[in-house]
């Protein structure tokens, strides 16, 4: 599995990180609670595992965000705080398990496996959707209302990655990485031409437009 390992305290997440990688895991590691909902919102993870205790952005407000977005990726929460108000406000906020600091390791492996087997059993969604704008990823198919939006390749990977990220604003760093593969700046306008796209496509004949520019930050799809 991809794992996501928000943890700030260092020799903890080492040897969490090291221990998963010889599990077999693929493990990434964020060290306070901004960077881990920047990676949470530009991969794709099996399981994350939240530290409750983060700095820039505590742990069950992570997940808050994360689940207000749309993100339902089987999340475990790590604290020192063990009690069961504790666990019910983790439980409550979006966490999906709660383990008590400190954890045996291989408790910690069984619970990841047990989250795991439930998300592979999940029914993937085929169909995602904001207001009147609806994407079928089996048909490959975009409507608005009745009306159907045809597009190119690319203009369809971009929709879809808004459409997965509802709500939020994606920068232009997610949008070079995720939809076009580039881990450097290549010092173009392509983001913006195809975001000119999208919208003469989707939004110019309807209401409310529904692609957004946040001014210093990159674009947000909502209604």
């Amino acid at each position: 599995m991809k794992i996501l390992v928000i943890e700030d305290d260092k020799q903890a997440a080492a040897y969490m990180v090291k221990g998963l990688k010889e599990s077999g895991h693929v493990v990434d590691h964020a060290a306070d609670g901004t960077q881990g909902l920047f990676l949470a919102g530009s991969e794709f993870y099996d399981v994350m595992i939240v530290d409750r205790m983060l700095p820039g952005r505590d742990g069950l407000s992570l997940i808050e965000v994360l689940r207000a977005a749309g993100n339902q990726t089987p999340i475990l929460i790590l604290s020192a705080l063990g009690s069961v108000d504790d666990r019910v406000r983790g439980l409550r906020a979006g966490g999906d398990d709660y383990l008590t600091k400190p954890y045996a390791f291989t408790e910690l492996v069984a619970r990841i496996d047990a989250l795991g087997r439930r998300s592979a059993g999940a029914t993937p969604d085929t169909k995602l959707e904001i207001a009147d704008l609806e994407m079928d990823l089996l048909a490959r198919t975009v409507r608005r209302g009745s009306k159907p939006i045809d597009l190119l390749p690319r203009e369809f990977k971009l929709l879809e990655y808004l459409l997965r990220h509802a709500g939020s604003v994606v920068t232009r760093t997610m949008l070079l990485e995720n939809v076009w593969d580039y881990h450097f700046d290549p010092q173009t306008n392509v983001i913006d031409v195809h975001i000119a796209r999208l919208r003469q496509k989707i939004d110019r004949d309807f209401t409310p437009p529904l692609i957004h520019t946040v001014r210093g930050a990159g674009y947000c799809l909502r209604a």
